[in-house]
């Protein structure tokens, strides 16, 4: 599942592309011809990520909501003004590295015919984009965008006043492992599986440690490192959590081998005192840690 750095970041190509433009909104598939046929004809103000939801708000008052889960992507193209990553989210390589450049080959002559099960396509008069996979994709109201925003947790890529002692508030409150409560989008929006086993290693933090037996400063450093590592994967469009100091190959980008302290590298030796990288599962999902240092 794309974490919230890639989800910020199609929020921030949306509002390059088709920002103060009137869309015309389609479902070639056909299963969201209803909300289609509610937001097409209207212009796009604003493009809005918190967590691992994505909104699109219309002059007309009305959302486009949309959450992408295992299998969502979206895919764009259009002319030379149109630029950006041709496509966010699944299928995605280790660290949910965007692929390709929306640069045409050639002159731009509209959309292609719709490729596979597209959910809604999106066209303005110099490109288009096609979502596919989405776990959520609905036209929503601003009443009911709220209630979705109220059901989560601070965003750290907002990072507005007040967020940090929230998340600090919400992780000490309870009793689950604390490798839990990262995932938890109501105590944490956008963290993710890669950014939960980094941070946890980065702070030396056993991932069973109760969130009520955390004691605030290393609550507080945890949202320092997810904001400072979140911010780092908006800016590379990639999740990179070890200094160039780690990597193998000299330059400015690390290799994927080299990416992580953790994720994806069960039975090595950790970077840091050699014991092997762990793995297990937690709440259905995969775990990696080091025994020796996060003990």
């Amino acid at each position: 599942m794309p974490e919230g750095h890639s989800v910020h970041r199609l929020a921030r190509q949306f509002q390059d592309v088709f920002g103060g433009q009137r869309l015309e909104v389609t479902s070639p598939q056909g299963r969201f011809s209803a909300g289609a046929a509610l937001l097409t004809g209207h212009t796009m103000v604003d493009a809005m990520a918190h967590g691992k939801q994505f909104f699109l708000s219309f002059d007309h008052g009305l959302f486009l909501h949309v959450h992408l889960g295992l299998y969502g992507a979206w895919s764009f193209g259009g002319d030379e003004s149109f630029t950006g990553a041709s496509s966010i989210g699944a299928p995605r390589r280790i660290g949910e590295r965007e692929t390709g450049s929306a640069a045409p080959d050639g002159a731009y002559a509209g959309p292609p015919p719709p490729v596979g099960a597209v959910r809604v396509r999106l066209v303005s008069d110099h490109g288009w984009a096609d979502l596919r996979g989405a776990t959520t994709c609905a036209a929503i109201t601003a009443a009911e965008t709220e209630a979705v925003l109220a059901r989560l947790g601070p965003d750290p890529l907002h990072n507005r006043p007040g967020d940090r002692d929230e998340f600090i508030r919400r992780l000490r409150r309870r009793k689950t492992a604390v490798a839990l409560l990262l995932m938890d989008q109501s105590v944490l929006a956008g963290v993710g599986n890669i950014y939960r086993a980094e941070v946890l290693f980065r702070q030396a933090v056993d991932p069973w440690t109760p969130g009520n037996s955390i004691d605030a400063e290393t609550a507080g450093r945890l949202w320092d490192d997810t904001v400072a590592t979140m911010a780092d994967g908006v800016r590379d469009g990639r999740i990179v959590t070890t200094p160039p100091s780690l990597w193998t190959v000299g330059g400015a980008i690390a290799p994927d081998a080299d990416a992580h302290f953790v994720y994806k590298r069960h039975g090595l030796p950790c970077r840091a005192c050699g014991t092997l990288v762990g793995i297990t599962e937690i709440g259905a999902r995969k775990l990696y840690w080091c025994p020796g240092c996060q003990v």
